[in-house]
């Protein structure tokens, strides 16, 4: 007994050492080039399942976990995004893509539900709750605004105890919401530490939304490991932002760009026109110097819960530049370098703050920057107040390989696509090919009830680029569903690329395949027929006036008593006629006196 004790206690303790921690956070900072810095913070929360179904919280916030729990939310993922991420200067996207959101707000979940009414209803449920949490307007995705896609998305979780049939994917999106401080807070409040110590300490919303481009989000799935042992809930808070170097390091109390002295321009004299008059500016041999109190306004507080379950600092703080270059950490942080030469980590104590300096003494080098998978942009073609055109272009920038994805548009049911107008086609022909698109889900969009669903399957060949138009109608919309700047125009959510393995081997366990990877295009504003909206003013002003007076004439003549002159008690014409000479004469008399006393002066 005592022997089969002591082996359940081992047995015990190793599970604990090498147990997950519950809870670990990580900045990752790397300069993209001599002007750009992307820096990622991830933080990632963990329980046991039982726990959060007996809703025993711990790092999973139970503002939060309550909503899930009620909305029977099986997997939710949430984006704030603004700016546009510039491909050609900056590479592929952090993260692939998956933590990223179309401009405004992008959310979209697993929803357990018996019909496809109980899952609306449900997916209602918790857009209000989410709205009320984030202090977004996300209670207005209606179904005007709610898609169900059939190939852009897949489950993140392990979903082995529920069946696939009563889950439900349904996406939304808002184009036009503003990202800002009052986004931020709720995001902080959600971390054990609320961005009081660790890395969140740096997330200052002067920073964060002064920004080129920034995308904050939240994955929440389950996950079943296969070896049997107990399922658990993952949390992932994500927040990726592109600073300008030099913008941020402008001081707060004078944040005013001033010219560079002439002395002190480096000019590329490389090009035709360079001579003492002309200067084009040259960052071949600029390097940056920046350090994270100059970058983010302040250094990291420490650390939040920074040892793992062996009683070991966790790396906190990663930058990616060569082994070469210069950089100093001030604080007890233990460095750790990377096999490959190109970046370095810091594990951090929880008491001291901590502080990074990237010198500009030795060699200014940058890591290779990796190059997108593909190339997206799309725009609004052709004139007039009826009707217009879409056109996307795609390119392939690979010379070996063909890409195959999933293309995932949003419109809005007041943009009425033709869908015998979709045409593809290489930019090198003007004829379109059917071998292009290889599969469509089209579900057409219903007046003020569901806006239009497209999902196409397209294959790019290699160094290639593929144009994808269509035409649509516009509709004219009632006067009140105008929103108060109508002539700005309406937003279009971005389209959505999902792209697939190139292996093509779904049955391929999803450790050995190739990473998922999402691009996002830029949103659209389309402009509507607009009515001239002084004219209902005038009308009603004028309508209101006519109704006045009719009221008021129609009114005296029923309430009002005429009765004539000689029939009123005390009526006599020669007395007030009297009194009202009398009274003129003084007036007169007053006005003559007055005359002569100015002369007499």
């Amino acid at each position: 007994m005592k022997r089969f004790s002591c082996l359940l206690l081992s047995l015990l303790l190793g599970l604990l050492v090498f147990a997950d921690p519950d809870y670990k956070e990580l900045l990752n900072l790397q300069p993209l080039n001599p002007a750009s810095l992307l820096a990622s913070f991830n933080f990632w929360s963990n329980a046991s399942l039982q726990s959060y179904e007996q809703q025993h919280f711990k790092y999973i916030p139970r503002s939060l976990g309550q909503i899930l729990q009620h909305a029977k939310t099986k997997e939710l993922h949430l984006r704030f995004s603004t700016g546009r991420w510039d491909d050609e200067s900056w590479g592929a996207r952090p993260w692939g893509g998956t933590k990223e959101g179309g401009t405004g707000v992008e959310l979209w979940a697993w929803v357990e539900a018996e019909s496809d009414s109980g899952s609306f209803a449900r997916w209602v449920t918790l857009n209000n709750a989410l709205s009320g949490l984030f202090c977004a307007s996300l209670n207005f995705i209606d179904s005007t605004r709610t898609t169900r896609p059939r190939m852009t998305f897949e489950p993140a979780s392990s979903m082995t105890n529920t069946s696939s049939e009563n889950l439900y994917l349904l996406h939304g999106t808002l184009p036009r919401e503003v990202v800002c401080t009052e986004n931020l807070t709720p995001f902080l409040k959600l971390l054990p530490c609320k961005g009081k110590a660790g890395i969140a300490s740096l997330l200052d919303g002067h920073k964060l939304f002064d920004a080129s481009w920034q995308s904050m989000a939240i994955d929440v799935r389950s996950v079943c490991p296969e070896d049997g042992f107990e399922c658990s809930i993952e949390m992932e808070q994500t927040v990726d932002m592109v600073l300008d170097v030099d913008r941020s390091k402008r001081p707060r109390d004078n944040p005013i760009p001033r010219p560079i002295p002439s002395e002190h321009l480096q000019c590329d004299q490389t090009k035709p026109y360079a001579g003492n008059e002309a200067c084009y500016p040259s960052d071949a041999d600029l390097g940056q110097s920046w350090t994270i109190a100059e970058i983010f306004g302040r250094p990291i507080q420490g650390s939040c819960l920074a040892e793992d379950s062996q009683g070991q600092l966790r790396d906190s703080v990663c930058i990616n530049v060569p082994h070469e270059r210069e950089v100093n950490p001030y604080g007890d942080a233990v460095q750790t370098k990377n096999g490959a030469g190109t970046g370095r980590c810091f594990a951090i104590p929880a008491s001291n703050p901590f502080e990074l300096v990237l010198s500009h003494i030795g060699p200014q080098t940058f890591n290779k920057i990796s190059q997108p998978l593909l190339y997206a942009s799309r725009s609004f073609t052709g004139h007039g107040q009826e009707r217009g055109g879409v056109q996307t272009l795609l390119t392939n920038p690979s010379t070996t390989s063909s890409i195959e994805f999933v293309y995932f548009e949003t419109l809005p049911w007041f943009m009425k696509p033709y869908l015998h107008t979709l045409a593809a086609r290489l930019s090198t022909s003007p004829i379109s090919s059917s071998e292009i698109i290889k599969e469509t889900f089209y579900r057409p969009a219903l007046d003020r009830r569901r806006g239009t669903q497209l999902e196409l399957l397209i294959s790019v060949p290699a160094e290639s680029t593929v144009i994808l138009t269509y035409d649509f109608d516009k509709a004219i919309l009632r006067y009140t569903e105008y929103p108060p700047d109508a002539n700005r125009g309406f937003d279009v959510a971005p389209a959505v690329i999902r792209l697939l393995p190139t292996s093509g081997n779904a049955s391929q366990p999803i450790v050995e395949r190739q990473a998922e990877v999402y691009i996002r295009t830029s949103s659209l504003l389309l402009p509507l027929p607009t009515p001239d909206f002084s004219m209902p003013y005038n009308v009603i002003i004028l309508t209101s006036t006519v109704m006045a007076l009719a009221f008021g004439m129609v009114f005296n003549l029923l309430v009002r008593r005429f009765v004539g002159a000689d029939e009123v008690e005390g009526w006599n014409i020669a007395t007030l006629k009297a009194k009202a000479r009398g009274r003129a004469m003084v007036l007169i008399d007053r006005v003559l006196r007055k005359g002569k006393e100015k002369k007499l002066q």
